[in-house]
């Protein structure tokens, strides 16, 4: 069977503070609804979606995680693996922006990416829906051009460019996981030969 045909299973990780709408942006692109009844998530919350992509199926497993201090601690587990991040923020919460700098190096810190200076970020600015807006679209790309982070910005209640960033994360971990799995292939095919030449010169 073609590898090509082989589905392709990558993970997304969604960050940033409480309230700026991870659950709502996420539950919008997989099951296309949005509520006002979303609670504060406890712990994570996991969702999957099916796309094709460049003739590749793939399976896009999205980790939305907990936006406070007291569920941190998961993301140790969680953040390794990962393929690309969502970094989400409030367009009307200027301090939910600020916070996007911490949430990032903590992910860089404890899901330890095998090349963290090309990982695949992608900024989202959530409710352009309302009016009260405290970071504007040029401070946000601004910031993303210094990190060398892609951004995206729309609303999940409203369902203005919901897909953009998610397709445009799976691209980027799509690319990833092709890069990091050859490297990986190609290394372990070289430390499998080295016990087995060692054993036999053990038994002439």
């Amino acid at each position: 069977m073609n590898d090509r045909n082989k589905p392709v299973t990558l993970k997304i990780i969604l960050v940033g503070n409480s309230g700026v709408g991870k659950s709502s942006f996420m539950n919008r692109f997989v099951n296309h609804r949005f509520t006002n009844m979303y609670r504060t998530t406890i712990g994570t919350d996991f969702l999957s979606k099916t796309v094709t992509m460049d003739g590749d199926t793939v399976n896009l497993q999205i980790w939305d995680t907990a936006g406070t201090e007291r569920f941190q601690s998961l993301g140790t587990p969680l953040y390794r693996g990962a393929h690309s991040c969502l970094l989400v923020f409030d367009v009307t919460s200027r301090d939910s922006f600020s916070a996007l700098e911490e949430w990032r190096k903590e992910f860089l810190i404890q899901g330890e990416p095998q090349d963290p200076d090309h990982f695949p970020f992608i900024v989202l600015g959530n409710k352009t829906d309302l009016s009260d807006r405290e970071v504007s679209g040029a401070k946000a790309q601004q910031w993303c051009s210094k990190i060398g982070a892609q951004y995206f910005e729309g609303s999940a209640k409203a369902d203005l460019d919901v897909e953009k960033p998610f397709l445009t994360a799976a691209r980027s971990g799509l690319q990833q996981y092709k890069k990091h799995t050859l490297e990986n292939t190609g290394h372990f095919q070289i430390t499998c030969e080295q016990p087995r030449e060692t054993r036999n010169a053990c038994e002439c």
